[in-house]
């Protein structure tokens, strides 16, 4: 079965990109309406002041090479101030180099999932902050960011968690684009399994991002919900309600009649680069329906003449890497977990940009 014949058998909503600059980013734009208002909830509103404080500096982090910043960033909204820790690490460098913000699961520098000195070596800056200093991963709203923000879940457009972490990520893209130690025009966001899903939200929302590196993303985030395998909407639903606007909940039972999959976020990203990254035993997010998500949002690089998807006219096998275009995969033998094998393979894609 050829790949299209894989898509055809889902029945997907098409995409619809035009291949006018003034059309396609009109529907740009309702795309991006749609996936708030069906899925993610609003987007809050930029903070009407943005401060950042250094609190500390390592300047032997890595040997020396790249010093460790822990910097405080504070952001006033109509409700008040909020403030989250930030670290950032940048490579000592003659001129700008490019950065990757990642949200991440812990606030450790370096983490398990973030290598800081091999990304260092590679001349990669990368800001990263820890998710619960945001907004805690639970169904209260009273917490961090929501708080302030006032979040009503009694609404049905009411912002989720996903959605309130990638708007953190663009702050401190905000950040850094102040900074004349950064690239401004080559700031990546990065995120692993449901932190995937709001990197994918930051870059779709946000295009001063000019990549994403999702890394097993799932349902909800990168996979298509229409014949997936593993997961499913009335497990997210079930089990993490927080992260989506309470009309999801409507489409328990009725998956096919939503009006979107998610091939509709990955082709948000387009004309920029982005990279979906999966590992072959990673069942539950099902590898299949990652892949042929990205092959659904093909559609919208071909529409814009920009190479995206580069690959044979079949599933991907454990060990492969389809990184030509501005569209990258590659499927990873293994289980669910951000590795340095990825990092080597997102900062290869970054390199040729």
């Amino acid at each position: 079965m050829t790949l299209q014949e894989m898509l055809d058998s889902r029945t997907l909503p098409a995409v619809d990109f035009p291949d006018t600059a003034t059309g396609w980013w009109k529907r740009h734009m309702e795309l991006q309406q749609l996936l708030c208002r069906e899925a993610y909830g609003q987007l809050p509103p930029p903070p009407i002041h943005t401060t950042v404080r250094e609190v500390t500096v390592d300047e032997r982090f890595c040997a020396g090479t790249a010093p460790l910043r822990k910097l405080k960033l504070t952001v006033t909204l109509p409700g008040g101030q909020f403030s989250f820790p930030v670290s950032l690490v940048i490579p000592r460098s003659e001129k700008p180099c490019p950065a990757v913000v990642l949200i991440n699961f812990r606030p450790a520098v370096p983490d398990k999932y973030l290598p800081s000195e091999e990304l260092a070596d590679r001349g990669y800056a990368v800001a990263s902050f820890c998710y619960r200093d945001v907004s805690d991963d639970n169904a209260d709203f009273h917490d961090g960011l929501a708080g302030v923000l006032g979040v009503d879940r009694r609404s049905p457009d009411a912002p989720g968690k996903l959605i309130l972490w990638a708007w953190a990520a663009m702050r401190v893209l905000d950040h850094l684009r102040t900074l004349t130690e950064i690239d401004p025009r080559r700031i990546a966001v990065a995120g692993h399994s449901r932190l995937a899903k709001s990197a994918l939200l930051a870059a779709g929302l946000d295009t001063r991002f000019f990549a994403v590196l999702a890394n097993e993303p799932g349902t909800l985030g990168g996979a298509l919900l229409r014949g997936k395998k593993g997961e499913q909407l009335e497990d997210v639903c079930e089990t993490f309600p927080h992260f989506f606007c309470p009309r999801l909940q409507d489409y328990l039972e009725h998956e096919w009649e939503m009006p979107f999959d998610q091939h509709f976020l990955l082709a948000l990203i387009a004309p920029r680069r982005l990279y979906v990254a999966s590992a072959a035993m990673d069942l539950w997010n099902d590898p299949p329906s990652e892949f042929l998500c990205c092959k659904a949002a093909d559609v919208a690089w071909q529409a814009l003449g920009v190479p995206g998807l580069i690959c044979p006219d079949r599933l991907p096998k454990a060990g492969e890497v389809f990184a030509e275009g501005s569209l990258g995969y590659h499927l990873r033998p293994g289980e669910h977990y951000l590795s340095r094998y990825e990092w080597n393979r997102f900062l290869d894609f970054l390199d040729k940009a």
